[in-house]
């Protein structure tokens, strides 16, 4: 080889060597600045947040803790267990620390869950109307502990309570610390940060406690409530700049907010059904369905009775005398009152009455929920903490989480017609055999926690699913607004000029 040839390959030889040297080092400085992944930081936190298609958490269970969202199709949960998901409050970046062992990340900053904006109403809106009384401009009781946290009402004020569960875990996020819980909300002290404001009026309470005039009364206490909440927030920024539809109002009652409700219909509800509202004001596709707080106590998994042990087949126990779409309650207690193996019967929740019920339905194969006055009624979910298969007959039902939950799986559905031919439903249920009734019972028990109110909330309940359901819906919300906001600034501007 000549010498000049040997130079040549030398040459090529060296710039090889530095161009080798010069790709590890800059491999070396994009993972110094991604947190040791190969993936950018950008593509991460939308797959973390937005939790797309790609398919990065495969080996997860059903009863592991549902964590940021998940495709809209896909009916099986995708969840990170607890200590896979801290939430840190922070009121001065919004920020939360998320720790994805599945992705295999030693830590990453992104946003929490939904970054939520509380009004601070007045006391008389909220936990004045559980008697509570506060100090001198003192807004909200403390929440550190439970114990000393205003009591929500027992009996069938309870069933509508969603708005106390909410507004307690918001006044948590703001100064505790949810180590272990899910991202699901976070309170900010800023509106602009939020991706929805929360107003937090007992609305139910106030229709339960306070609609009906007393003595000298000419306007009730919840007329007046209502009028000065419409008041109060066609006067804020908040309200004005979206119109109200970024804005989220519980309204569980099928009666609350009777008055305002039109008013304030814009804004993202969380109700019990749409029995008693127009589809243009009430509809899923803008607005929350919540499960009632049931009733009956829950029975523990471990010690739920089996098929076996369930000697009644069918149970029903409640009002059986309905108008509209209720009639046809007192139809099928005709149909089915006196067979064997059926309890269908009236009652309340006086007396024993919650008792009664919980040791029916505990000992019950089937449960029947049927359409009363409105769609939906708190019997749905005391037959899902009791492990009693739901039969529902209710036509117009909308039911809680329905996006991610398969009722099939756990429920049968019944039209009414069906149901009240002679012979028709107890042949269906006769028909079920163990081994079908059991997959049914199982499912059950894995969703059971899913419909369980608590303080502090707690991963997977129902706590968590509203808020859940609230962020799959503010996307399309963001969406409309950004979009009838692309010439105002413009058309504002000439206004001024």
């Amino acid at each position: 080889m000549s010498e000049k040839a040997m130079v040549h390959s030398r040459l090529i030889f060296c710039v090889m060597l530095i161009s080798m040297f010069l790709l590890v080092l800059s491999s070396l400085f994009l993972l110094q600045f991604s947190n040791h992944s190969l993936i950018p930081r950008s593509v991460l936190e939308l797959i973390i947040v937005n939790n797309t298609s790609l398919n990065l958490m495969p080996n997860l269970k059903r009863e592991q803790i549902m964590t940021p969202p998940y495709s809209s199709g896909d009916s099986k949960f995708q969840s990170l267990k607890p200590e896979e998901c801290d939430c840190h409050a922070s009121n001065s970046s919004g920020k939360t620390t998320y720790v994805g062992q599945q992705m295999n990340i030693a830590s990453h900053l992104t946003r929490p869950f939904l970054r939520v904006f509380m009004y601070d109403l007045p006391p008389e809106f909220h936990f004045e109307l559980l008697g509570w009384k506060g100090g001198v401009n003192q807004t909200w009781p403390g929440v550190d502990n439970p114990k000393h946290i205003p009591h929500y009402p027992g009996g069938l004020n309870l069933q509508h309570s969603i708005e106390y569960w909410l507004t307690l875990d918001l006044l948590s996020s703001s100064n505790m610390v949810k180590v272990g819980q899910p991202c699901s909300a976070i309170r900010v002290k800023d509106s602009s940060q939020a991706d929805v404001v929360f107003v937090p009026f007992f609305s139910s309470l106030s229709y339960n406690r306070h609609s009906k005039l007393r003595e000298e009364e000419k306007v009730s206490v919840d007329k007046k409530l209502q009028d000065r909440l419409v008041q109060f927030l066609m006067s804020r920024k908040e309200w004005k700049h979206s119109g109200g539809t970024d804005h989220l109002i519980v309204a569980h009652h099928p009666n609350s907010l009777l008055d305002a409700r039109r008013k304030l219909g814009s804004a993202m509800l969380v109700l019990a059904d749409f029995g008693r509202y127009p589809a243009e004001l009430a509809n899923i596709k803008k607005d929350i369905i919540a499960p009632y707080r049931h009733l009956v106590s829950t029975i523990p998994r471990a010690k739920s009775p089996s098929f076996d042990e369930r000697s009644t087949l069918v149970y029903f126990q409640g009002a059986i005398y309905r108008k509209d779409g209720g009639a046809i309650r007192q139809e099928l207690y005709y149909l089915l009152k006196d067979e064997k193996d059926v309890h269908f019967t009236f009652g309340t929740i006086g007396g024993h009455g919650i008792n009664q019920a919980s040791q029916g339905m505990a000992l019950s194969k089937f449960c029947l929920n049927i359409a009363g006055d409105t769609p939906s009624s708190n019997r749905l979910f005391d037959a899902i903490v009791s492990h009693c298969v739901p039969v529902i007959i209710s036509d117009e039902i909308e039911l809680p989480f329905e996006d991610v939950l398969d009722y099939s799986e756990f429920s049968l559905f019944v039209h009414a017609s069906d149901a009240v031919k002679t012979g028709y439903l107890l042949n269906l249920l006769r028909s079920i055999k163990q081994r079908e009734w059991n997959k049914m019972w199982e499912r059950l028990k894995e969703i059971t926690h899913h419909f369980e109110y608590q303080y502090p909330s707690q991963p997977g309940d129902a706590v968590n699913m509203i808020w859940q359901q609230v962020a799959r819906k503010i996307s399309a919300v963001k969406f409309n607004l950004h979009k009838n906001n692309r010439y105002r600034r413009s058309q504002l501007r000439v206004k001024t000029n």
